[in-house]
């Protein structure tokens, strides 16, 4: 939580520094060509790291641009490196350009001026987005208003071996089953991104009404909404893998403990996920996917520009060349990397339908229908307290 308090202490207002006009994409492409784009993003998934590859090959073929993936292990680092910057008065050519960012980490950077914009409604692939059915002009309950643009949607499925279990409805049906089959569950140890996640998912499945958490925690209210997490992971902790006094390190960590027959569920954010893992032979082809009866939470993969980026331009243009029917086509095969695409499909023209048309989604891969309803993610300033109660209560050294 370290650069979140650096934020704070920054309290500036929104505001972007002159560069090329979004809208005027002639322009940009002409500024962005010879530009080097540094992307920091999460580096833990060879497909992930695999498909911005192909991004890299895609920008510099067609746009002259240069793209090279800092790989990430906490989005924070990429944070506290801008702040750190602003402080020195770095305002321009900074050392990120662009960052695969979501939640606490957009909203801090966006209330403290930290981000260029807005651009992300003036790209030429805007068009195609899907904006009535899809949450991608919010992050975690916070308007975007074009400061970030989405790439990819995910949500919260549970991937199971369908060789010892049955789909599970709900979290109790969760905690019922780990207690009559001790060691067979567990998730990432939180602040990991999935760690997190499974904790706002057992909270908003717990909750009569999970709409309270739409808005921000308060000290009136955290303890009273929070008490039914609390007691739920007192009472699942000690039926979970290695007893809970472990856990993996992060979600990558998960899918290797159901292929070595440690574990038989598992908490994932792409649906997709488990259908690659078993066409690249790191799952058994016995494992499943499912969602609670209530629904999971869901919400878009989204890229920012910090505001002292040197090459707006470029990433500008990798961010329009992730919303093309391409690039979202390919992030949606889950042999490649299985995310659900964030645009419109009747938006599309007759060769770009086919792209997806054409698209196997796998064994393990639920339909959009089978997806069912997605949950809100909840204000960021819940997930910033309930981690560190998390860590406070059941936090151990890695």
């Amino acid at each position: 939580m370290r650069s979140f308090a650096l934020l704070a202490a920054l309290a500036l207002p929104t505001a972007t520094l002159a560069q090329t006009d979004p809208t005027d994409w002639d322009a940009v492409t002409a500024a962005a060509r010879g530009q080097t784009v540094y992307w920091n993003a999460w580096g833990g998934s060879t497909q992930t790291n695999d498909f911005i590859a192909w991004i890299a090959d895609k920008v510099a073929e067609e746009n002259g641009v240069t793209l090279e993936h800092v790989k990430l292990t906490d989005t924070a680092d990429a944070v506290t490196r801008v702040v750190a910057e602003k402080q020195a008065g770095t305002d321009t050519d900074g050392a990120i350009d662009m960052i695969w960012i979501n939640g606490p980490n957009f909203a801090a950077m966006k209330e403290a001026g930290l981000l260029f914009g807005p651009f992300a409604e003036a790209l030429p692939n805007w068009q195609y987005v899907d904006t009535a059915g899809k949450t991608v002009q919010t992050d975690f309950t916070i308007p975007t208003v074009g400061y970030e643009s989405p790439w990819a949607m995910a949500q919260v499925v549970f991937d199971y071996d369908s060789a010892d279990l049955e789909p599970l409805g709900s979290m109790q049906a969760i905690l019922e089953w780990s207690t009559a089959n001790p060691g067979r569950f567990t998730y990432p140890q939180p602040p990991d991104f999935l760690g997190t996640t499974f904790l706002k998912q057992v909270l908003v499945d717990l909750l009569d009404d999970p709409s309270v958490l739409q808005e921000p925690a308060t000290d009136e209210t955290y303890a009273e909404v929070t008490a039914p997490l609390w007691d739920y992971l007192d009472a699942l902790s000690p039926t979970l893998w290695r007893e809970g006094r472990a856990y993996p390190a992060t979600g990558t960590a998960m899918f290797p403990l159901i292929a070595d027959g440690e574990i038989d569920l598992s908490i994932s954010f792409s649906p997709g996920a488990a259908t690659a893992a078993i066409a690249n032979d790191e799952l058994p082809d016995t494992v499943r996917t499912f969602v609670l009866d209530k629904g999971t939470i869901g919400n878009a993969s989204f890229v920012a520009i910090p505001y002292n980026s040197g090459s707006v331009e470029g990433a500008m243009v990798i961010a329009n060349a992730l919303l093309s029917p391409e690039a979202q086509a390919r992030a949606q095969d889950p042999n490649l990397l299985g995310y659900s695409t964030v645009l419109a499909l009747d938006t599309l023209d007759a060769d770009q339908r086919a792209l997806f048309d054409a698209l196997d989604l796998g064994i393990a891969t639920l339909s959009p229908e089978e997806l069912g309803t997605v949950q809100d993610e909840p204000h960021p300033s819940w997930m910033t307290r309930i981690a560190a109660d998390w860590d406070t209560r059941y936090g151990v050294a890695q």
